[in-house]
């Protein structure tokens, strides 16, 4: 097998999108390097499954919450090779009525699916500028750009993670950086990571028969999603595929995949608006990132 030519990162390979992205990346000949927790103990046979795989792939530990751990990791990778792309893929979900969730269980999501995603991104940011070329995919979701009754805690995490990548998206372009968003509709691997049920106990018991709803709604989701007409997570490993061979400079802001919900029309009529903006405040003319090139 010839050397790998790219490296790329992948946070939240323990199932679903990241896991399956792991194998493809390395099918492809990137050297890879996926990250989940507990890999000595619950996930060591998923690690081993994986290395196992293609000698293109090695496993790490690393808890997405803890700085130290991010940091501590990302130096490891940075140490055997510059890294090309990042896919910010971990991500974890809480689904129930919103005003019964703790403020410590927002601040959880919070810390794994935003503040995450930002200690990933500043750890190979600065290697991507003094290169001059690097990608980041981030993984969104339909519900970063609407949402619905009992997503709200879930949604908030997304939405912050939209702004905060479309700010960066349009500082980094001149450095020959590219910054993305996927925005996957449900899809069976979405509900592995549920979280823990409301804590707010009193909360849930105001609410009646309406406190029953969400529980009804998950159970819909999970037959339709393990039915003949579920979607297939190898969509979204595909498009992270797609992206990462596309040209720099040509990756469109945000891609939604699966299930739209309308976020399709939703992005069509809006990314002309918001990159607008550029122009408005007049750096139009010394930055880049707009999808109207």
């Amino acid at each position: 097998m010839s050397e790998p030519t790219k490296t790329i990162v992948i946070t939240g390979t323990s199932s679903g999108f990241g896991e399956g992205a792991v194998r493809d990346f390395a099918d492809r000949g990137y050297r890879v390097w996926g990250t989940m927790r507990d890999v000595n103990g619950r996930n060591a046979t998923k690690k081993a499954a994986l290395e196992a795989h293609s000698t293109n792939i090695s496993i790490i530990e690393m808890d997405m919450n803890n700085d130290n751990a991010v940091a501590s990791g990302f130096a490891d990778i940075i140490a055997a090779g510059p890294v090309d792309i990042l896919i910010n893929n971990a991500g974890i979900q809480d689904i129930g009525l919103t005003e019964a969730f703790s403020l410590q269980q927002s601040r959880d999501l919070m810390e794994t699916n935003y503040f995450g995603a930002i200690r990933a991104t500043q750890a190979v940011l600065p290697g991507m500028r003094e290169a001059g070329s690097g990608l980041i995919i981030n993984c969104s979701s339909s519900l970063g750009r609407m949402t619905g009754p009992f997503f709200g805690t879930y949604a908030a995490t997304k939405h912050a993670l939209e702004a905060y990548m479309q700010a960066l998206r349009y500082e980094v372009s001149g450095f020959g950086v590219d910054i993305t968003l996927v925005e996957p509709g449900p899809f069976g691997t979405n509900f592995i990571n549920i979280g823990r049920p409301a804590a707010r106990k009193e909360i849930i018991a105001e609410y009646g028969e309406l406190a029953n709803v969400p529980d009804a709604m998950l159970s819909g989701f999970m037959t339709m999603m393990n039915g003949p007409e579920k979607p297939d997570p190898q969509l979204v490993v595909d498009l992270y595929c797609s992206l990462a061979d596309m040209p720099a400079g040509q990756r469109p802001t945000r891609s939604v995949v699966g299930m739209t919900w309308g976020v399709s029309e939703i992005n069509h009529k809006t990314q002309p608006i918001q990159d607008a903006i550029l122009k408005d405040l007049q750096l139009d003319t010394v930055m880049g990132g707009s999808d109207s090139k």
